[in-house]
């Protein structure tokens, strides 16, 4: 039963939810409820006329029983011969009549009676009751003066009895229900096929109407069907049909204006994931643009893609990207519309623009030819003042095409993510083209610097055994330069430096490398040298600075002298260390002679100086084995607040009360192979501080990258941060460049797994190297520590202030924060805040020292 009932539940839903079965259901319904009101009114009407003539047949049958028995009681009847008069009036009457009773006068009638017979003896008025389906009509029965004479006691008036009829109205009333049922079947069948032809005849014009209305919304499918859409006036034999399709082609209208292609929002969802510009992209941003032409032809048939931007002062590159090979005349008419349009644009005007390179997206197929009607480049420009680039991107369509609204938004797009492509390689390219020459050169005198001059070391004691020849090394330190760089400024000891690197380049031979090594000590690798030639050209170089002289601020001239070290290879070492060692041990000999000196080793020498370099071997490993590795934190803070922030922590060695700085021992250590295990003890110590003393900032741990090669560094780390309660997002590895990694895959091991672990990376002493630059061109870092010597003299030397700008810039392109080193002085601090730089560290802010800087607040609730 349930089942039926919801099947016809469902089956009068599916009627109703259709035109033709609404249509139908209303109108059925609409005559429904007009024939049962109908019939209903009617029938009560009916029944109430019935009701009325019952009650006064009623009152006409009492009246005539009432006469029949007073005729009877007249003629002096006896009880038996009164019930026979009464039998015959309800035998008259059977058919409506139910009963007929007389009742006599209180305290003479024996039966009970009913209510309304003694309210007809009291009143003496008749009295009607109408109980459903029964009317009952009480007549009293007055005395006059013909009563008088039997009923001696009435007097005339009195209520001598009551006539008592029930009349039957069910009889009636059920006959006429009868007829109106059989009436209102017929007739409601005759409503119900009159609803059916007039539903056949609606439906089958709402069916030509919606055939129509639904071949015209067929139409569309895509984006393009709105141009085909015919919006003519259209008849659909029904009014309100014909006003809905005429708002509906409003909505054509407008939905066109605004409308976007599926096939147009995935594509722009592509083209917003090429927003991200990695190290590969700007590598190859040249077949990056390739691609998106080719990738944007379904969308748009764009024949061309265009690059503008500048290469010099006022001179411009442009480079034409060609979906397929065009032809000449093509070429030629693309270039006269490009130049024309270039020509009114305010920032182009006066400018030289190099010959234009064209590039082939795809080789096969050809180009058809492109009149100048057919040509449309629509462009965006850049203009960026730091660094001063400034470029414009077009892209080529058909005339007809750049007039689509829809496409229009999608070229906007495509100009947008190219604008943002070639503008940040072409940024890049500024920022990088310094930074590649100076990670291999000084700024300052534009000699190889520190880290090139190990490169080049190493690089010659291979070539020098696999030509089975020997080469010089020699150390060069200027005697009192720190005097009068004190006395005069380090804008003065600068120029001299530059002028002792020139008279460098005029002392040594062709094919000499030059470095400077760190502050006034310089480098020089003499290829294919014997003892003799080496000290030939120290012997030159110190006749030269006899003749050098400089003009001092104060009017003097003043003049200077160099100690120089030499050591041989293969006599002195074969390997870059000791050489080094023998050179600069010898320059240290030469000052303590009394300067101005030359000093190659003797045999005696040579011992002495392995024994010293044997001795720190042991200091070493006794630091180790003892625990006398300690931390020291240096602050870093806010470079616009001053608030400390971040602690470097440094590693030191307790010598009896002597503190030995890292710079002393840490090479030594690496060649040892055990600069991991004083990581090691070092970071434990200085996580126990940490807790100690209730540091709630960050710490910057300094690594060597010959502690990268354990393998397990990361999550020995993580192991002790937990051990201590350290979160990991407060630890940053810090990468130094005292050796160039070259096994690039094992750091990025090491980086990867440290940001597995939660740990985050920076680059130490960044700009002072070509490593740092690839480093972070090929991993995630989020700190560089701009190198020192840059932020020393940046006030004093545009050179090292251009190129920190640079760097800042690149980092912030990069999202990348920056911390300037050796911050010495107020005005130092002030013009890093003024570049932009996010913090600040060195000996203004702080020295450092075995205590963190920790809030008093911070330090009392440890304490607590």
């Amino acid at each position: 039963m349930r089942k039926l009932l919801e099947t016809v539940r469902l089956a009068v839903i599916r009627l109703f939810t259709t035109l033709r079965g609404f249509v139908f259901g209303a109108t059925v319904g609409v005559a429904a409820v007009v024939f049962l009101g109908a019939t209903l009114a009617s029938s009560l009407l009916y029944e109430k006329l019935l009701e009325e003539r019952n009650l006064e047949s009623s009152s006409e049958i009492a009246r005539q029983n009432v006469e029949s028995i007073v005729q009877a009681l007249r003629r002096g009847v006896s009880r038996s011969q009164l019930d026979e008069v009464m039998d015959a009036g309800k035998s008259t009457f059977k058919t409506t009549v139910d009963s007929l009773d007389v009742y006599r006068a209180a305290g003479v009638e024996t039966r009970e009676m009913p209510d309304h017979v003694r309210l007809a003896l009291s009143s003496g008025n008749a009295v009607i009751i109408k109980t459903g389906t029964h009317v009952m009509y009480a007549q009293p029965v007055l005395a006059d003066a013909e009563c008088l004479r039997c009923h001696t006691t009435a007097k005339a008036g009195d209520v001598l009895g009551v006539v008592a009829v029930k009349h039957n109205l069910q009889t009636v009333t059920s006959t006429v229900r009868i007829y109106y049922v059989a009436l209102f079947l017929a007739l409601a069948l005759v409503v119900l096929l009159a609803a059916l032809a007039l539903t056949s005849f609606a439906a089958r014009r709402l069916k030509r109407s919606m055939d129509l209305f639904r071949g015209k919304v067929e139409t569309f499918n895509t984006i393009k069907d709105f141009d085909r859409f015919d919006m003519h006036k259209v008849d659909f034999g029904f009014e309100e049909f014909n006003v809905a399709f005429d708002n509906v082609a409003l909505l054509v209208d407008k939905i066109k204006r605004v409308a976007v292609d599926k096939g147009v929002l995935e594509f722009e969802i592509r083209l917003l994931e090429k927003f991200i510009i990695t190290s590969n992209v700007v590598r190859d941003w040249r077949e990056f643009i390739k691609n998106l032409l080719l990738e944007i032809n379904p969308i748009i048939d764009a024949y061309a893609l265009v690059t503008i931007f500048r290469v010099e002062e006022e001179a411009y590159e442009c480079e034409v990207f060609w979906r397929n090979p065009p032809q000449e005349k093509t070429v030629r008419l693309f270039e006269k519309i490009l130049r024309r349009q270039l020509d009114e644009t305010p920032f182009f005007q006066g400018a030289t623009l190099l010959p234009i390179a064209h590039n082939i997206a795809d080789e096969e197929g050809t180009l058809p030819d492109l009149s100048p009607r057919d040509i449309e480049v629509q462009t965006k420009t850049l203009l960026l003042e730091t660094p001063k680039i400034g470029g414009i991107v077009g892209i080529g369509v058909q005339s007809m095409m750049a007039e689509d609204n829809i496409r229009n938004m999608v070229i906007g797009s495509i100009l947008t993510t190219l604008l943002n492509l070639v503008g940040s390689v072409k940024a890049i390219y500024k920022y990088t083209k310094d930074l590649e020459h100076y990670a291999t050169r000084d700024p300052l005198t534009d000699l190889y610097n520190q880290r090139m001059f190990w490169e080049l070391l190493g690089y010659e004691i291979g070539r020098s055994k696999r030509h089975n020849q020997t080469f010089a090394v020699m150390m060069l330190d200027l005697d009192n330069f720190k005097t009068f760089n004190d006395r005069f400024g380090h804008h003065f000891g600068d120029a001299f430096l530059q002028k002792f690197a020139d008279l460098l380049h005029g002392a040594v031979r062709n094919g000499d490398m030059i470095a400077r090594y760190g502050g006034d000590e310089f480098c020089i690798i003499l290829p294919e040298a014997s003892e003799t030639q080496a000290h030939m050209v120290a012997q030159r170089i110190a006749e030269s600075l006899d003749h050098f002289w400089m003009d001092t601020p104060d009017g003097n001239r003043i003049k200077a002298t160099s100690s120089i070290g030499i050591a041989l290879s293969p006599t002195h070492g074969d390997n870059p260390k000791d050489l080094f060692l023998v050179a600069d041990n010898m320059m240290y000999k030469a000052k303590a002679a009394g300067k101005n000196a030359i000093a190659m080793p003797s045999e005696d020498e040579m011992a002495e100086v392995f024994r010293k370099a044997g001795e720190k071997v042991i200091m070493i490993q006794n630091a180790l084995d003892q625990q006398r590795i300690i931390p020291y934190f240096q602050p870093i803070c806010d470079a616009h607040t001053g608030e400390i922030v971040i602690h470097e922590l440094l590693m030191r060695i307790q010598l009896d009360d002597q503190i030995i700085t890292a710079n002393d021992f840490i090479a030594e250590a690496e060649n040892m192979g055990i600069a991991h295990k004083m990581d090691y003890q070092l970071i434990e110590k200085a996580f126990t501080e940490v807790r100690r003393q209730g540091y709630q900032g960050m710490l910057f741990v300094n690594l060597s990258p010959k502690a990268l090669i354990v393998g397990e560094f990361a999550s020995h780390v993580s192991r002790l941060a937990g051990q201590y309660g350290i979160e990991p997002s407060r630890i940053v590895f810090e990468i130094t460049e005292r050796e160039t990694v070259r096994n690039l895959t094992l750091l990025e091991k090491f980086v990867l797994d440290a940001k597995v672990q939660g740990f985050s990376f920076a680059i130490d002493d960044f700009g002072s190297g070509y490593s740092s630059f690839q480093y972070i061109k090929c991993f995630p870092v989020d700190y560089i520590k701009i190198e020192g010597e840059f932020i020393r003299n940046m006030l004093h030397d545009e050179t090292y202030l251009a190129f920190i700008k640079s760097i800042v810039t690149l980092a912030k392109e990069l999202k990348i924060k920056t911390v300037a080193e050796f911050v010495e002085d107020a005005d130092i601090l002030k013009a890093v805040g003024a570049l932009g730089i996010d913090y600040a560290q060195g000996y203004h802010i702080s020295r450092p020292s075995a205590k963190m800087h920790v809030p008093e607040e911070k330090q009392g609730r440890q304490a607590g």
